[in-house]
């Protein structure tokens, strides 16, 4: 049997195997205009300081009333809340709960250093190095032990400044 006469053929059915197969790849691009997933924002954080309404009067409790929450349950939950805001990726609300927890006086040090660390991190990836330096610095000051971890360290939005701020090479 002559394969002399079957190699144009073979050749005929690559070529076409390999235009359905760019074919194929050029209709899974999106088209213009057609609709996309969404992408995740940027948080996008005004530069002005958020403003707190003032709080409430409230009127004193009745005798043989329970107690009303300390300051320091307040400021525990503006933190959870804070954190949580910023896992959901709700950085504007983070960073107002995180300012009010801050503020409020939370007891621990490790959570005065995370709060202020996550502030940083709003800080930095909003462009906003000098809050984001001294964020980091307030975490040193309210816990000497506070490192971030190996990967925080190195992410590029924030690991120079880190760096910088607490003077580390």
């Amino acid at each position: 049997m002559n394969l002399r006469f079957f190699r144009p053929v073979f050749r005929v059915l690559a070529l076409m195997g390999m235009s359905l197969a760019l074919v194929a790849c050029g209709s899974l691009r999106p088209r213009p205009g057609a609709s996309e997933p969404p992408k995740q924002p940027a948080p996008v954080v005004s530069a002005a300081p958020a403003a707190t309404p003032p709080a409430p009067a409230t009127p004193p409790a009745p005798q043989g009333a329970p107690a009303a929450r300390p300051a320091g349950a307040a400021a525990e939950t503006a933190l959870a809340q804070g954190l949580k805001a910023y896992q959901d990726g709700k950085y504007a609300l983070a960073e107002a709960q995180l300012r009010i927890a801050v503020r409020a006086g939370l007891s621990a040090p490790a959570d005065q250093a995370n709060a202020h660390k996550h502030l940083a991190f709003i800080y930095c990836t909003s462009e906003r190095q000098a809050l984001c330096a001294e964020s980091f610095r307030s975490a040193r000051r309210a816990d000497p032990a506070f490192r971030l971890s190996k990967a925080e360290a190195g992410h590029p939005m924030w690991g120079r400044t880190y760096r910088r701020a607490l003077g580390i090479k």
